[in-house]
């Protein structure tokens, strides 16, 4: 009977967290290329299953209007089939967990930990500078909603990366720097132990 369950390696996830206007998104796409993690987005999957049509879409979308937050057990069983169908065993889990109970769901759900979390630090200036140059025009985008926005990110999403620090889990990127000179930083935590040593050796040579 073991040997079923021996066979399945469980898979590799990095939660990618940071705020608005922090850069994840082409970080992900990068690493994306350069590595071949699968991207995953919580908010892309809630709304691709509200797309869908579906009753658990309808559902979904019902909890939205009414505001209320949509159970970590719904995100999480979305993230798990998106797992499953991609076909692969690494994955960046994107814009979540977004507070301490999905954090906690998540690993008494699916039984992975993180391999580590992956935290763009980027200070509220920049993150707002950044937003508003990029959205000319964009309705939701004034300075108030990017402030709030950010503060919701503070207020629920710090604890989680709290949580992962006690256990020495954060990879913390200053992502107020270039988008090229971030992905340097992100490029040496992705890259396996064993070939930063030989390009440091040939280096001493």
């Amino acid at each position: 009977m073991g040997t079923a369950g021996d066979s399945e390696k469980k898979p590799t996830v990095v939660f990618v967290l940071g705020g608005p206007g922090s850069g994840k998104g082409t970080q992900c796409a990068n690493i994306v290329e350069h590595f071949g993690y699968t991207h995953l987005s919580a908010g892309d999957l809630l709304r691709a299953e509200i797309k869908s049509g579906s009753e658990n879409g309808t559902m979904i979308q019902n909890m939205i209007k009414e505001g209320k937050i949509v159970p970590s057990e719904v995100t999480i069983k979305l993230l798990q089939k998106a797992m499953q169908d991609s076909g692969n065993d690494k994955f960046l889990i994107d814009g979540f967990p977004r507070n301490e109970e999905n954090r906690a769901a998540f690993e008494a759900v699916t039984k992975i930990e993180p391999a580590f979390v992956l935290f763009f630090d980027c200070p509220e200036e920049e993150m707002e500078r950044r937003i508003l140059s990029r959205n000319q025009g964009r309705e939701d985008d004034n300075i108030e909603t990017i402030r709030k926005r950010f503060k919701v990110f503070l207020e629920s999403s710090l604890p989680v990366v709290e949580y992962y620090e006690s256990k020495g889990k954060v990879q913390k990127v200053d992502a107020a720097k270039p988008i090229d000179e971030v992905f340097e930083v992100v490029k040496a935590i992705f890259t396996p132990k064993d070939e930063k040593v030989k390009q440091h050796c040939c280096a001493i040579l």
